[in-house]
């Protein structure tokens, strides 16, 4: 974060995490006015990873509520409600993952669902990081790290290419932006 931050990164908005330990911390000892926010998704996920295959599906519908909920108070509660529910009994491990990663799911709760829509997931981001791996991969040995940055640009060039439209709510959560970050959200910049 040190290094982003010399290379000429002054401020970071909201930073989507996967869950890495210390990575939150790491974030707010460089950029302290971050609000860390843990990606929904992979959250899911390891809650899933704790049931068997045919429950999976039925417990991302309980887990649904949380996420979806209006405010954090009534997120807290379906938690809560998901706990001493079936699955909750069957799975106590879920909720208690919930419980320990509760502070980086809260901010999520703070925006309205055209940010939310935004910022629940890392997933476009891997995809991209996917994307460029498999290219280097193939490729094996590079005589010098021009050549790799080369094909890395290739494949940024492309990938861009299609990028066709931004999230259909991409306008409303810039203006969300706007009103939570005041002064710290800059379009020009």
């Amino acid at each position: 974060m040190t290094e982003i931050r010399n290379r000429g990164t002054a401020d970071i908005l909201i930073a989507v995490v996967d869950g890495l330990k210390g990575f939150p911390e790491a974030i707010t000892a460089v950029f302290p006015q971050t609000q860390v926010q843990t990606c929904i998704v992979h959250l899911i996920r390891n809650s899933l990873a704790f049931a068997s295959w045919k429950e999976r599906k039925p417990i991302a519908a309980g887990l649904k509520p949380i996420y979806r909920a209006e405010t954090a108070e009534i997120a807290r509660e379906r938690l809560e409600a998901f706990d001493a529910g079936p699955w909750g009994q069957k799975y106590p491990a879920i909720a208690a993952a919930w419980r320990r990663h509760w502070s980086e799911v809260i901010p999520f709760f703070s925006f309205p669902q055209e940010v939310r829509r935004i910022v629940y997931t890392t997933n476009a981001i891997e995809s991209l990081h996917s994307t460029i791996r498999r290219s280097v991969r193939s490729r094996g040995h590079f005589p010098s790290d021009e050549s790799a940055t080369k094909l890395i640009w290739l494949v940024l060039r492309n990938v861009t290419a299609d990028w066709k439209m931004p999230p259909i709510s991409w306008h409303a959560a810039k203006a969300q932006f706007a009103i939570v970050f005041g002064d710290r959200f800059n379009l020009s910049a």
